[in-house]
C-alpha cells in the first residue's frame, strides 16, 4: 500500500475540486450533503468543494468550468448519480473549460449510497467513496483519445423495413453502404402485413417506396442470397466475408419460381415475398468487404405454437394472427356478409392474446431449449384490434370475440382503434394467466370449436363461446442468429434479443464499438418504431464515420516492456482476439518476446493485468496504484 511519503508527493501542487450533487433530493434526502462537504474539504490535495441541487445542470457545470478557468482546480471529482448517466456530461464540461477531460473521477453516492442507506451510515459511506475518488484523482495523468482511421462505409445486415431505412439514410448522408440480405427479396416480415396501425398505410406501399429509393441510390450495393460468414477487425476497420449462393430453403425456392413465372422485373413487388432486386447469384461466391461500422437489422420471427396449444395443429380451424393477416392482405377490398377462410364461412371468430408472450414460469411451458418469453410483444394488441375492425367493417355478419389478459394499445392513435372496435360491437372477455382460455372441439353440428374462459369482467363467470375460427396472437421472437452472435461476440439479453448499452443514453449501440442496432433484432417494435430505430442507428453511424477517423476512450491496457517476460499468459486470458499479442522483437541485439496491445480492440477489462505475474500490464485511467490508493483512502475515511 501507499506510504505517507508517496501520498505527500502525489498531492503536491495538484488541486482537486469536489462537486457534490443533491440530485433533487435523491441524494440529499438520505445523505447530509453539507456535512459531507465539511468532512471532505480538509482531505489533502482538495482545493475547493461545491454543492448544487443538480450538478449536471448548466449552473452546476458552470461551477466546475469557472473553477478550472480561474486556475483553482486541475483535477475534478463529481459525487452524484451513476457515472453511466453523466460521466460524458462532466467530461464534456471539463473539456470545454480547457482541461484534459480524463483528469476526472466520479463517486457514485446515489445508487451506491442514498438508495441503499439512510441517515448517518449514508453520509459516512459517501465520505469514504469521495475520499477514494480524491485519492485516485491525485494520481490521474492526462490521456489522449485513441485515433483510428475509418472507412467511410457501413454494412447493414438485413433488408427488412429497418434495414432498408438504415441503408437509405446512411447513403443520403454520404456513406457507401453494403446491404446484406439472406433471402432473394427485400422487405422482411413487413411484407406479410396489410394496413398499418394507426396510419392505415398499406405495408406493400411502404416497402415499395423505401425499396425504390434504395435500389436507385448508387451508393448502396445490395447483396441478396448472402450471409456473413467471416468477421474481423475493429471500429472503422472491419473486414467481412460474405458468402452468396442460391437459396436452398423451400419457401425461397417457391417464391423465386413464382417471380420467374410472373416475369418479375427488378424493383417489382411480389405478394408475400417483397421487392425483387433481380440479382440472384448463379454460383456460390465469396466476397470480402472493408467497412467502418455494422448495423444489425436481422429482424424477428413469429412464435410457432406447440401442437395442441389452444388446439393449434389439431384443428384446421385454429390459425395464428400472422396467417390471418396474410389472408386478409391478399384480398384487401373483399366484402360480404361473412368472412371466408379456406373456403369456409366464418360466422364467429375468436382472438386470443399473448400466445407465446408474457409467459410465466410454473404456468406456461418452456420451449425445447428451456426458454420462456416473459416479455410483452407489444404490437399484438393493436394488430388484433386492427384485424377485428377490418373484419367487422367488411363482413358485418361475422361476430368477433376478443379474449385478452390486458389491452396494451400504447402507441399514438392505437387507443382509437380499440375504441372503434368497441363501437363495432367486438365482444371482450378478460382472463387471468392461470385461467387461460380452453379451446375444445365440439360436435353439436353448429360450430367446430368452443372457447371457454373465466371472465374477470363478470367476476369470474364461466363463459362458453362456440366459434368457427380461433386466431392466436403469437409473440415476436428474435431471429435465430446464433452464428452471427458467436462470430461477432454480440451481447444478448435474457429475452434473447440483441442488447443495447443503455436503453436511454445509448439505445441503439452495443458494447462492441462500431456495431449498432436497428429494429426488431433489439426488441418487439411496430413498423414506425423500427424505422425510428433505423434512423437513429444511421445517425449514430454517420457521426462515427463522417470525419474519416474515430476517436476512442484511452482506457486500454498498456505494457511496461522492461517488466514484460513474454510468457503469453495475458494473450491466453484475453477474451478479444487480437487485442493483445506476444511477439518476438530485437532488443539490444537479442530476440525477446514482448506483449503488444492493439488499442482499438482492447476493451480495458483488466483480465490481462490480473494474470501477469510480473505486473507488466496496467489499464490507463485505472492503474493498480490508483486502486491501492483508493482502498487506503476508503479504509482511512
Amino acid at each position: 500500500m501507499s506510504s505517507d511519503k508517496d501520498k505527500q508527493s502525489t498531492s503536491e501542487q495538484k488541486k482537486v475540486g469536489i462537486y457534490i450533487c443533491h440530485c433533487g433530493g435523491n441524494i440529499s434526502d438520505h445523505v447530509d450533503v453539507e456535512k459531507l462537504a465539511e468532512k471532505v474539504k480538509d482531505i489533502e490535495g482538495v482545493a475547493v468543494v461545491h454543492t448544487n441541487t443538480f450538478m449536471c445542470s448548466d449552473p452546476g457545470q458552470e461551477l466546475i468550468q469557472n473553477d478550472i478557468k480561474d486556475g483553482k482546480v486541475d483535477r475534478v471529482v463529481v459525487a452524484s448519480c451513476a457515472p453511466s448517466l453523466h460521466e460524458l456530461t462532466f467530461r464534456g464540461a471539463i473539456k470545454r473549460a480547457g482541461m484534459n477531460p480524463y483528469l476526472y473521477e466520479h463517486a457514485n453516492i446515489r445508487e451506491q449510497v442514498s438508495w441503499v442507506h439512510h441517515g448517518q451510515p449514508a453520509t459516512e459511506k459517501a465520505a469514504g467513496l469521495v475520499a477514494g475518488a480524491v485519492a485516485k484523482a491525485l494520481r490521474l495523468e492526462p490521456l489522449e483519445p485513441i485515433r483510428v482511421e475509418a472507412h467511410r462505409h457501413a454494412t447493414v445486415i438485413g433488408a427488412g423495413v429497418s434495414g432498408l431505412r438504415a441503408a437509405y439514410d446512411l447513403a443520403r448522408r454520404g456513406l457507401e453502404v453494403a446491404l446484406v440480405e439472406k433471402s432473394p427479396f427485400l422487405g422482411g416480415q413487413t411484407v406479410n402485413l396489410g394496413s398499418l396501425v394507426p396510419t392505415g398505410e398499406l405495408a406493400e406501399e411502404v416497402i415499395t417506396q423505401i425499396a425504390e429509393k434504395v435500389l436507385s441510390n448508387d451508393r448502396i450495393k445490395i447483396y441478396t442470397c448472402t450471409q456473413v460468414t467471416g468477421w474481423e477487425g475493429f471500429v472503422g476497420n472491419f473486414r467481412l466475408t460474405l458468402t452468396r449462393k442460391q437459396p436452398s430453403d423451400a419457401q425461397s425456392i417457391a417464391l423465386l419460381k413464382k417471380a420467374k413465372d410472373h416475369n418479375l422485373a427488378e424493383g417489382e413487388y411480389l405478394q408475400a415475398a417483397g421487392v425483387f432486386p433481380g440479382n440472384v447469384p448463379e454460383n456460390e461466391q465469396t466476397i470480402s468487404i472493408d467497412t467502418g461500422a455494422i448495423v444489425m437489422a436481422t429482424g424477428f420471427k413469429s412464435y410457432v405454437p406447440r401442437e395442441g396449444e389452444y388446439g393449434y395443429l389439431k384443428s384446421n380451424a385454429v390459425i395464428t394472427l400472422p396467417e390471418l393477416v396474410k389472408l386478409l392482405s391478399r384480398y384487401p377490398n373483399r366484402r360480404g356478409k361473412f368472412l371466408q377462410v379456406n373456403g369456409k364461412q366464418v360466422r364467429r371468430i375468436a382472438f386470443i392474446h399473448c400466445v407465446g408472450s408474457r409467459q410465466i414460469p410454473g404456468i406456461h411451458e418452456s420451449d425445447q431449449e428451456g426458454h420462456l418469453n416473459e416479455y410483452c410483444s407489444r404490437t399484438c394488441c393493436a394488430a388484433i384490434l386492427q384485424a377485428a375492425v377490418q373484419i367487422r367493417k367488411a363482413f358485418p355478419g361475422t361476430r368477433v370475440f376478443d379474449f385478452y389478459r390486458d389491452i396494451r394499445t400504447y402507441g399514438r392513435g392505437q387507443e382509437d382503434v380499440y375504441e372503434e372496435a368497441s363501437k363495432l360491437r367486438v365482444t371482450f372477455f378478460r382472463f387471468e394467466p392461470e385461467d387461460q382460455p380452453q379451446v375444445e372441439t365440439i360436435s353439436n353440428g353448429q360450430f367446430p370449436l368452443q372457447v371457454s374462459v373465466k371472465d374477470t369482467l363478470t367476476f369470474g363467470e364461466q363463459i362458453d363461446v362456440p366459434v368457427d375460427l380461433v386466431v392466436l396472437a403469437t409473440a415476436m421472437e428474435p431471429m435465430p442468429i446464433k452464428d452471427l452472435v458467436e462470430l461477432m461476440k454480440l451481447p444478448v439479453g435474457a429475452d434473447r434479443f440483441l442488447q443495447e448499452v443503455h436503453p436511454k443514453l445509448r439505445p441503439v449501440e452495443v458494447a462492441n464499438t462500431g456495431v449498432l442496432l436497428a429494429g426488431t433484432c433489439q426488441a418487439p417494435m411496430d413498423v414506425g418504431e423500427a424505422c425510428n430505430a433505423a434512423q437513429a442507428a444511421a445517425a449514430k453511424t454517420t457521426a462515427l464515420l463522417a470525419r474519416g477517423y474515430v476517436e476512442l476512450d484511452p482506457f486500454v491496457a498498456r505494457v511496461d516492456t522492461e517488466k514484460c517476460e513474454g510468457n503469453g499468459l495475458c494473450e491466453q486470458a484475453c477474451p478479444i482476439d487480437g487485442a493483445i499479442q506476444v511477439k518476438e522483437k530485437e532488443v539490444d541485439g537479442q530476440i525477446v518476446r514482448k506483449a503488444e496491445i492493439t488499442p482499438a480492440l482492447c476493451t480495458g477489462c483488466g483480465i490481462c493485468v490480473a494474470v501477469c505475474p510480473s505486473r507488466a500490464l496496467d489499464i490507463n485511467g485505472w492503474t493498480l496504484e490508483q486502486y491501492e490508493a483508493m482502498v487506503d483512502a476508503i479504509v482511512a475515511a
